[in-house]
């Protein structure tokens, strides 16, 4: 009997689907010679620093530095409650070992993700039991059953992976000991009162530093004013043309006063087509999407997303077997997936309008080993989605497009330059054109391209000046980040990096020397605004006065340096490759973190964060439709003041009418139902996916004391009518 553990339940169902399991018991399946277990991802968690020593239970500066000689795992905490352990955690923990050491069980698999945190999740369960058995890891890019089968026939002997397990562990523990050490001597030093912790982080203060840089840019930017000379021109046969003055390919002049010159100079003289020069160019489609570049993608069309809600519904869809492993650094597939990947092309691509113009191909820009990290990059298999969310369309249609434009016509335009030339006058005037050949890829998405058309013309070609002026312009400062950008700095530490950098010179990046990874840069983005570092205008980021104050202090200053960070990240990547050993890794981080508690602790004394305690005042949204009490915000709810007198009025904030929904209660919501009797809701997603708005009403039941919710599609029972 084989016994295999995922790493969440959803993929225990896949694999067995798989294999043709359904008797499924109580924290588990088990059929045809297999039990297929799950995790909730991490099961156990590193002991807290008061798990240790209970002395360090009370923050002391004179605690810090607290290295713990051996690094110890306890069930993880309770969400709710931290001092207790999780119930659900330590039940199924309870039935993976209690499997694990069944008698007809001979052999373990660990199918947690392939990556550093699937190896630690695995790893972390199964040798906690200290199990006498074989361990085999299962190490697979996607569900789908062909994989799945196939994976089993190609497992490799869990010690084979020990350089993951070591690269992931030292990131763990790095983390551990730098957040946990500096977090607690920053806020010790530089915070007055009581309130959240100074959050010090190795991936957090550098990406804080990268906004803060670019916000300060813009604030040092002065702007300068230029001009440029635009002439209209027309030819024998009436057709019109702009040009720009340009003299040395330059086109934009600081002194007005010389192009006025020039302007009227210009007037009444003969003007020649000097040159013409027609060239046809080639527009490869964008590289395949690695998560980054998936992320900044989706956030930079569609408003309201963020990176780390990209993650959720990729791996959303990785779990439901539709996509391939999300969290990949690579634009490029393994050559050995050709033959899969000719066969998931069909699948997808037979009912395409333009499927003629779908042609499979072995490229080296799809397929390129060299441009492969750990995982190829994301695209679609070979299961075709019946039914998806509006969240889950918007991301698979993306990798979908973005994977079939690989195998479509390159597309081309045609690009015409005119020099103009005017007697007597030193300079020339520039005119471009383009017109597009061959749509090619671009139908994939529907892309239109703008046409420029010149009229047709000659060289030595005469025209006439009819319009000329000089028009004023102002240099522009940098724009703000937005997770697209910053994501791209993260993803290459800084390097080489432009606005409108290719996706060419991105792909060749020296791989993991980065900020993070793919796997943790949404993580980090989202954390920065929870702990007000940074906020989102839109879609830019820009720091809070917090997040500047930190920079501008906080005394270790190898942890805002990008360089420093990305060659952390670099080791934990050779770490992985088995060229550092974890040890050597973990000295040098555990130096780092005992000389940089020295720095704070011997550095200036300044206030950065000030936490005043506020006094919560308790508002009330309405009156009481049940006793006539006052509703007020609760924890878990919308309730009556008056439940002590036995009042039972009570609007639930995960109600699961809501849930059904995809809604939770919120405080807008429940005054308009206490003042209107409905509340216009707004976003509410049917059985199928598909959003929709609606009046809701909560009515009590004739019946009894309790509350029931209506829908109405009309605009009715306003004001008791």
């Amino acid at each position: 009997m084989r016994l295999i553990l995922a790493e969440k339940p959803s993929v225990a169902k896949n694999i067995a689907d798989a294999l043709n399991i359904k008797n499924k018991k109580d924290g588990y399946f088990e059929g045809n010679n297999y039990i297929i277990t799950w995790a909730f991802g991490h099961l156990v968690q590193l002991y807290d620093a008061k798990d240790y020593d209970s002395k360090m239970a009370r923050w002391k500066m004179d605690n810090f530095p607290f290295i713990p000689s051996n690094f110890k795992y306890k069930v993880k905490n309770d969400p709710r409650n931290r001092q207790r352990s999780d119930r659900g955690a330590e039940k199924q923990l309870k039935t993976i070992h209690f499997l694990m050491k069944r008698n007809d069980v001979d052999m373990i698999i660990s199918a947690c993700d392939y990556d550093r945190e699937g190896q630690v999740i695995g790893d972390s369960i199964i040798y906690r039991a200290r199990p006498k058995k074989q361990i085999y890891r299962l190490l697979l890019n996607e569900w789908t059953p062909d994989e799945v089968l196939q994976g089993i026939e190609k497992m490799k002997p869990n010690e084979a992976m020990r350089p993951l397990q070591d690269a992931g562990v030292s990131r763990q523990w790095a983390d551990w000991v730098i957040g946990i050490n500096l977090t607690s001597v920053a806020t010790l030093k530089y915070q007055k009162g009581k309130g959240k912790a100074l959050n010090i982080g190795r991936v957090l203060l550098p990406t804080l530093k990268i906004i803060y840089d670019r916000d300060k840019e813009i604030e040092s930017f002065v702007p300068e004013d230029y001009f440029k000379l635009i002439a209209t021109f027309q030819t024998k046969d009436q057709k019109e043309y702009e040009g720009t003055y340009t003299v040395d390919n330059e086109e934009k002049f600081k002194e007005k006063d010389k192009l006025i010159n020039i302007l009227e100079l210009i007037q009444s003289k003969q003007a020649t087509i000097t040159d013409k020069s027609v060239e046809k160019k080639k527009e490869f489609p964008p590289f395949l999407f690695n998560l980054s570049n998936l992320q900044g993608y989706i956030t930079n069309k569609f408003k309201g997303w963020t990176s780390d809600k990209v993650l959720k519904v990729a791996q959303s869809l990785y779990e439901k077997k539709f996509i391939t492993y999300p969290r990949t650094s690579s634009i490029a597939l393994e050559e050995s997936l050709v033959g899969k990947t000719a066969k998931v092309l069909k699948a997808l691509t037979d009912d395409l309008p333009f499927k003629d113009e779908i042609k499979f191909m072995k490229t080296k820009r799809v397929f390129n080993n060299a441009k492969v990290e750990s995982h190829s990059a994301i695209v679609p298999t070979y299961v075709k989605p019946k039914r998806l969310s509006s969240d889950e369309q918007i991301v698979y249609t993306a990798i979908k497009n973005r994977f079939i434009m690989q195998f479509m016509p390159v597309a081309e335009y045609e690009e015409t330059k005119l020099t103009t030339t005017i007697d007597d006058v030193n300079g020339v005037f520039i005119s471009k054109g383009k017109v597009q050949l061959v749509e090619g890829w671009k139908k994939a998405e529907n892309i239109k391209s703008r046409d420029n058309l010149l009229p047709l013309v000659q060289v030595n070609d005469a025209v006439r000046l009819i319009d000329s002026e000089v028009t004023s312009h102002v240099t522009k400062p940098p724009k703000h980040h937005t997770e697209k950008t910053l994501l791209r700095v993260m993803e290459t530490c800084g390097k080489s990096y432009k606005e409108d950098e290719s996706d060419e010179v991105m792909g060749s990046i020296l791989t993991g020397f980065s900020i993070g990874t793919a796997a943790t840069r949404a993580e980090t983005i989202k954390k920065l605004k929870d702990v007000g570092y940074i906020f989102g205008q839109g879609k830019n980021l820009l720091c809070q006065d917090l997040g500047r104050r930190l920079v501008e202090t906080f005394p270790v200053k190898d942890l805002f340096d990008l360089e420093f960070t990305g060659r952390l990240e670099k080791t934990l990547s050779d770490i992985q490759k088995g060229n550092v050993s974890k040890k050597e890794f973990l000295r040098l981080v555990f130096s780092f973190t005992e000389e940089s508690v020295a720095t704070i602790k011997n550095g200036q004394d300044v206030i950065i964060n000030e936490v005043n305690a506020v006094r919560k005042t308790t508002e009330v949204l309405g009156a009481c439709p049940q006793c006539g009490g006052k509703i007020i915000e609760g924890a878990k709810g919308f309730g009556c003041s008056n439940w002590k007198s036995g009042c039972k009025f009570v609007i639930w904030k995960n109600d699961k009418y809501l849930a059904s929904m995809k809604k939770r209660a919120t405080k807008t919501m429940v005054k308009a139902l206490l003042k209107n009797k409905a509340a216009y809701v707004k976003g509410l997603t049917s059985k199928k996916g598909s959003k929709f708005n609606a009046y809701l009403r909560y009515e009590k039941n004739p019946d009894n004391d309790y509350f029931s919710w209506k829908m109405e599609f009309k605009k009715q029972y306003f004001n008791g009518k």
